[in-house]
């Protein structure tokens, strides 16, 4: 069994208007050196699969056909075992 965690972030030339909230809402906390803020999404996804490149790949679809809209967004995954697993 793997545990994917995916990381889901804006592409660089779309809006942010969360991230844009969040750092105006850090300034007024007073962390005044805050330059930029982009918000994004962290999934786990938990996969009964033995084989890591089977998995990688399922992982890796997932992404490409439902967590991340390739339009707008990036996305990088990290597999890892889960021990006690097999």
């Amino acid at each position: 069994m793997y545990l994917a965690k995916v990381y889901i972030s804006l592409k660089p030339t779309v809006n942010d208007p969360q991230g844009l909230t969040i750092k105006g809402a850090l300034h007024n906390l007073g962390f005044s050196d805050v330059i930029s803020v982009r918000a994004g999404k962290y999934i786990e996804v938990k996969i009964n699969q033995d084989d890591e490149d089977k998995a990688r790949g399922q992982a890796d679809q997932m992404c490409r056909k439902l967590l991340a809209n390739p339009v707008i967004e990036n996305y990088s995954l990290t597999l890892n075992l889960i021990q006690g697993s097999n």
